[in-house]
């Protein structure tokens, strides 16, 4: 493989290729690396006639030695003309340099898979690139997300505030764009673990939760979201409970007497379907059955007013909307409730006459 200094102004960069976000301080220490030492690794480029070249790979080290100034660069000169090889070489180079981040990737696999110049599978491009088929599709997944959400996308697995993990992203992905996007900022905002993103997805994913609710939950903090989890679990493990069994309408003594006076049969029987009709509930459960169609009290939290002072001006009007709307549900649970008082009120009432 041979190495040929070639004149920096005959090279030409490749526009077209997967890696194009390059942070300033890393081309600024690359810069000096290469100044005090010289450059250690070769780019690579290709004939395009007219004595031009074009990278394959190395746009970093040529644009921090253009930069410097040099005249010349070491280079190794590629004979490959098919553009799919040349691409996937690109790739599988960037794939071994740090900074290649996660949306560049999914941008050039997805570019692999639905180009019409290229029109690959993931099976393909699995073998080609040395990834599992299912690092390629989570990497597509991210490009479900709006341009607000993939500009706070790093590499790796580490939690930083105003920044989102791939991990953190894809329990999001299968959700309606209006819930995602909002979400996944969330996220990044609160610096959520992606155990409770996972809790907050299975929230939004819930069929009996309205679209009008879930779009208020969307005013909640990432704290006051799996508060809401925690509720809502607590409430359907509630009503999945079974209901206590009823005691026996009749004892022994009254079965005895039927069998003994066959006479008072009719009236015993009549006596029974009365009580069937109408049992008699015990207070505890009637209350318990009351108190499950509402969510524990938790007082707002110091945090989640001060939230509230963050809002935008733009946005204060609809915010003071959805308060609105949860102020009247909450009135609506009041009325219920008073009403629930007013009947036992009454039937105390009755009784006493």
């Amino acid at each position: 493989m041979d190495i040929i200094e070639i004149v920096t102004d005959l090279i030409d960069e490749d526009t077209d290729q997967p890696r194009y976000q390059f942070d300033e301080e890393a081309l600024q220490e690359l810069m000096k690396s290469i100044d005090e030492i010289g450059l250690l690794s070769p780019i690579k480029v290709r004939t395009t006639g007219n004595g031009r070249y074009k990278i394959i790979y190395g746009n970093r080290r040529y644009k921090a030695s253009k930069m410097l100034g040099r005249p010349t660069i070491p280079c190794i000169v590629s004979t490959v003309t098919d553009e799919m090889e040349i691409y996937l070489e690109q790739i599988a180079e960037n794939l071994t340099r740090e900074g290649f981040s996660p949306i560049e990737e999914a941008e050039a696999f997805n570019k692999l898979l639905n180009d019409p110049k290229f029109r690959s599978s993931t099976k393909f491009l699995s073998g080609k690139l040395g990834k599992p088929e299912s690092y390629i599709k989570n990497k597509c997944e991210l490009l479900k997300f709006g341009n607000a959400v993939k500009k706070l996308i790093v590499s790796g697995t580490e939690i930083k505030k105003d920044k989102l993990t791939e991990d953190q992203l894809l329990p999001l992905k299968d959700l309606p764009i209006e819930h995602r996007d909002p979400l996944a900022l969330i996220v990044a905002r609160d610096e959520l673990p992606v155990s409770d993103v996972k809790k907050i997805a299975k929230l939004f994913k819930d069929k009996t939760i309205s679209d009008s609710t879930k779009d208020k939950l969307l005013f909640k903090t990432g704290s006051g979201l799996i508060e809401t989890w925690s509720t809502h679990e607590q409430n359907k493990a509630e009503r999945a409970k079974p209901a206590p069994e009823p005691k026996a309408s009749a004892p022994k003594a009254e079965k005895q007497a039927v069998q003994e006076q066959p006479e008072k049969q009719d009236a015993i029987e009549a006596h029974k379907g009365n009580q069937q009709a109408s049992p008699a509930a015990s207070i505890e459960l009637v209350l318990q059955q009351l108190a499950s169609s509402l969510p524990a009290h938790r007082p707002l939290s110091t945090e989640m007013l001060q939230s509230v002072e963050t809002i935008q001006a733009g946005e204060q009007a609809r915010f003071i909307q959805g308060v609105e709307s949860l102020i009247d549900q909450l009135e609506k649970h009041l009325a219920e409730w008073k009403m629930v008082r007013e009947r036992a009120s009454s039937k105390a009432a009755s009784t006493a006459e």
